[in-house]
């Protein structure tokens, strides 16, 4: 038996955490806060980690493993964390790979050499001006590690054609659990621990001949087959799960881009349908054919970003679609292949059945789709989701159809059902039964639908675990599927490796039970805090706290946040690649803090304050989270609470009551910009409030707006509007909405400012206020604004500030629930929305330029930015772009604080400035955001207008 089984060092100890610190140049975390955020990955388990460390180096890796050792600490390798199995949480000393171990080391013809820690996005992206990419594709590719695939054997959806991680892995440099090292490959090495491993192999090949599926998609347990063949020994590591020896570099098989492919969307009436008609459709040799059922369908077009994606690709009301992926180098044959799938598709009864996606954009959306799947369906609100247990077992094509028939029947005899998604054309099936894993009768219904699962995979000789590996959702199984003698092979590799039980202790083999309460993140003791009490409405959630902890705990920590392509999520993490500053790491905080595991009144917390501190309430998140974690709506929460038991800090303060004094400063502006040409003003203001002395503050200029000079306006002869003239255009870029105006009457509509009760000050959203934790003060502001709006019901209410008038749609329905705020959301429109949807026919002269446009992270969020850049493309011979960016890194006042000065540079630094300064010196910069706006200028020297400020310069 294994030496190291648990950790003789307590969680948190602060002389491991301080010898780590003196003997590694690595981050070391025994925080309860970073220890809580590394004790979830995307399965159901909760393991809290000893520590974390991320390490700077292999050398720092080679440290760490020997204090561990030393100190009789467990390791655990970690990649992006999004195992569904349980492989990435354990009671261990974790190391994380993904901040620094993340480099190509070289790359020669059809061989690359990386690190663990490189996500395969930011490796084919790497790849691709070779003309190579590696293609083992999971649907996580853009947050997924190499090494973290290693791990698992990962497949993805195209292993029909190119194999499996281990087919594509030729060598693999490992520190081995003595701390020696040793490279696996073909030729080695040579030792005693090679001998000992062939000699195992040649005793057991016939058991391993006869016990092991003969399934393309087996992943479970070692790779015995290797030993008995003498194979590449890299082999043997892949799909390991971290239990045998840690891996510092990889060698990996590449292959040559194919650059044309068509997808054709397949259409059935019943899901026996398509499961039948899969063996039929790889007769074509697809790249893929891919599952895509019912659940998914619906639950996907209840999801914003989704929703016209969905409805392009369905005719009528399918039960459910395959999509087949045909690849290649010239279009002609795959426009073939596509019409013998229609000639299939009839011969199989059904004429007409298939959608085809031949153009680049729709094929994005439908993988963006389809990648997004297992997270679609962990959208369902309340305790009862989709369970990853038997999610990805595999049987042959001829079985499939009856295998997932006789399947549905278990979950209807448990009273479940399935939602599936599946690689229909290698068998695997990623099947979730929806049960409730607080309930201790769901537990129990949980094993026994894994117990029937799993007899009904080895009836039909498949592999009950086909993609997603073993962990310890799979683990206690190998025995049933594989018999005691190839367990008992499996203990011997792993006592070979890794004779004192040092990494990763408890999977592929001596595991603990599946449903052993005791490791859940849902454990028999959990309970919301109900000391809490939330300010905002969550009611849309079900559950304690008026449903704020079921809006928290629909994070499953899939990680799709830690992504790094075109979307908005999450500017903080893409800055600093922390998993503190990481829409992940922040719900699994206010999880554990809203259910008392980081201690008393821990929302007010400086556990919590940390993690949400680089939250720029971006709600990116909001729009691109797949099951919709809304973490600038979850901040308010902690804002609010914070600030009750610590006060609210001075700059706080005197930024969220800027809607107040703004009026007065606009009176006397050469004294309210007093900072900003006083010698030692910038200084001071920085002593004495943590305004950065760096940054030049907004002016308040001559001629702010007054509600007046729109009281003389004669009706518009198509109607009238209300427009919003929000603190920021008011009194710092008053020509904006004065531009507005004169682009409403060219549209045929007069602008009616909205306005308090005669001799009141001007509208607020209260979005300031909100920022700060002063929601009464906020509340107080919805109130008073709705009041005003509503002595016109019928009129559209506009406005130009994204974060001032999009707060009318999503947070005033939170402060003041009820139709009447309901109402308000749907009447309220920026402005670029609104020209869109009432005034097509605006004339403009011709404007010969190019404008590099900027969109707004709330224009983002609300699905607002297409109307913007619509509204200007409408003006003949500008060429209007958007910039593929993020966050500004502005922020409201974020990118003012002292503190806060290195990551909103780093945030603005990812594409944004860079972009603007590869700008033309002639060319437009536009951004619809203030902050955004002066972000520009102070980092890329460059002036950026206000669209509405383009719209009025093209008038006729």
């Amino acid at each position: 038996m294994n030496a190291i089984t648990q950790s003789r060092v307590a969680p948190g100890d602060p002389r491991l955490a301080a010898r780590l610190k003196r003997e590694t140049n690595a981050e070391v975390l025994f925080g309860a806060g970073d220890r809580g955020r590394y004790s979830t990955d995307a399965s159901i388990y909760q393991m809290a980690p000893i520590g974390v460390v991320v390490p700077r180096s292999i050398a720092d890796v080679e440290a760490a493993m020997q204090i561990a050792r030393e100190e009789g600490v467990p390791v655990l390798p970690r990649g992006g964390g999004t195992s569904q199995c349980g492989q990435t949480v354990n009671h261990a000393l974790v190391l994380d790979c993904t901040k620094y171990l993340r480099n190509v080391i070289s790359v020669e013809g059809d061989r690359a050499t990386v690190q663990p820690g490189i996500t395969l996005g930011a490796l084919n992206e790497a790849l691709k001006p070779a003309g190579k990419f590696f293609p083992v594709d999971p649907s996580t590719w853009q947050r997924c590690t190499i090494g973290g695939m290693a791990a698992n054997n990962s497949c993805g959806s195209k292993s029909i054609r190119y194999g499996l991680m281990a087919d594509n892995v030729t060598a693999i440099d490992a520190i081995l659990a003595d701390g020696s090292n040793a490279r696996f490959d073909a030729y080695g090495p040579q030792n005693e621990l090679t001998a000992r491993l062939f000699a195992l192999g040649e005793t057991e090949a016939a058991e391993i001949a006869e016990r092991f599926p003969k399934q393309l998609r087996r992943v479970g347990g070692y790779n015995l087959e290797t030993l008995a063949a003498h194979g590449n020994l890299a082999r043997l590591l892949v799909g390991s799960e971290g239990t045998l020896a840690f891996s510092a570099s990889l060698d990996l098989r590449l292959w040559p881009i194919k650059p044309r492919k068509v997808l054709g969307i397949c259409q059935f009436p019943t899901f026996r349908a398509a499961m039948d008609a899969a063996r039929h459709l790889v007769t074509l040799d697809p790249e893929a054919v891919e599952l895509v059922d019912r659940t998914m369908i619906d639950l996907g077009r209840s999801i914003a970003i989704y929703r016209s994606t969905i409805d392009r690709i369905v005719i009528g009301e399918p039960d459910s679609i395959l999509i087949v992926e045909f690849h290649g180098h010239e279009e002609g044959p795959l426009l073939q292949k596509l019409a013998l799938l229609d000639e299939m598709m009839a011969d199989l009864g059904l004429p007409g059945a298939v959608v085809r996606a031949t153009d680049a954009g729709f094929q994005a959306e439908i993988a963006e789709v389809r990648e997004a799947g297992l997270n679609i369906m962990m959208s369902m609100k309340g305790d009862g989701k989709p369970v990853s247990f038997i999610e990805d077992c595999a049987v042959g094509l001829d079985d499939l159809g009856d295998f997932t028939e006789r399947l549905n029947d278990v979950f209807a005899r448990h009273g479940t059902k399935g939602t599936w998604y599946a690689h229909a054309s290698v068998g695997c099936l990623h099947v979730r039964p929806v049960l409730n894993m607080k309930d201790p009768t769901d537990v129990r219904t949980m094993r026994a639908v894994a117990e029937e699962c799993f007899a009904l995979v080895r009836e039909y000789k498949g592999s009950h675990s086909g993609e997603h590996g073993d962990g310890i959702v799979r683990s206690e199984f190998h025995e049933s599927m594989f018999g005691p003698r190839i367990v008992r092979a499996f203990e011997q590799v792993k006592d070979a490796f890794d004779p004192t039980g040092l990494l990763n202790p408890g999977k592929i083999v001596r595991a603990p039970k599946m449903d052993d309460r005791t490791l859940f993140r849902y454990g028999p003791d959990y309970a919301a805090d109900t000391a809490i009490k939330p300010v905002l409405d969550w009611s849309v959630y079900p559950g304690p706290l008026g449903g704020l902890l079921g809006a928290v705990e629909m994070c499953n920590n899939n990680g799709t946040c830690r992504k790094f392509d075109a979307g908005g999520m999450c500017p903080s993490y893409r800055a600093t690649r922390d998993e503190a500053h990481l829409t992940r790491g922040r719900a699994n905080t206010l999880r554990l803090a809203l259910t008392g595991q980081l201690g008393p009144d821990a929302l007010a917390s400086d556990d919590v304050a940390e993690a949400l501190s680089l939250c720029v309430s971006c709600k990116a998140c909001k729009r691109e989270c797949p099951t919709g974690v809304d973490m600038a709506k979850m901040k308010i929460e902690a804002q609010v609470a914070r600030a009750k038991k610590h006060g609210v800090p001075l700059r706080d303060r005197v930024v969220a009551h800027l809607p107040r004094w703004a009026r007065f400063a606009a009176m006397a502006p050469v004294l309210a910009n007093l900072r900003e040409w006083l010698p030692g003003g910038r200084w001071l203001a920085e002593r004495a409030l943590g305004i950065a002395a760096s940054r030049p503050l907004p002016r308040f200029v001559w001629g702010a707006f007054h509600d007046a000079e729109a009281s003389g306006d004669v009706a518009g002869e198509k109607g009238d509007v209300l427009l919003l003239a929000d603190t920021f255009n008011r009194y710092y870029e008053p020509e904006n909405l004065r531009a507005a105006r004169r682009v409403l009457r060219a549209a045929g509509y007069r602008a009616i400012i909205a306005q308090a009760p005669t001799g009141a000050r001007p509208l607020c959203c209260g979005r300031t206020y909100l920022a700060a934790g002063m929601v009464d003060q906020a509340r107080a502001e919805a109130r008073r604004t709705l009041a005003a709006l509503a002595l016109h019901p019928d009129l559209p209410v506009l406005g130009l500030e994204p974060s001032c008038l999009l707060t009318l749609r999503d947070e005033f329905p939170s402060l003041l629930p009820g139709p009447e705020t309901e109402a308000l959301a749907a009447r309220a429109f920026l402005l670029s929305e609104w020209l869109a949807k009432a005034a097509p026919d605006i004339a403009f002269r011709d404007m010969p330029a190019t404008a590099h446009v900027h969109g707004h992270c709330h224009q983002k969020a609300f699905g607002a930015f297409p109307a913007a850049l619509a509204a200007l493309q409408r003006i003949p011979g500008l060429r209007a772009k958007p910039i593929t960016s993020a966050c500004c890194g502005m922020a409201g006042a974020f990118g003012y604080a002292a503190e806060k000065q290195d990551a909103s540079r780093a945030m603005a630094g990812l594409s944004l400035i860079p972009a603007v300064k590869a700008a033309g010196a002639d060319d437009l910069i536009i951004a619809d955001g203030t902050s955004c706006r002066h972000q520009i200028a102070d980092l890329a020297g460059r002036p950026a207008v206000h669209s509405v400020r383009v719209l009025d310069a093209a008038l006729r």
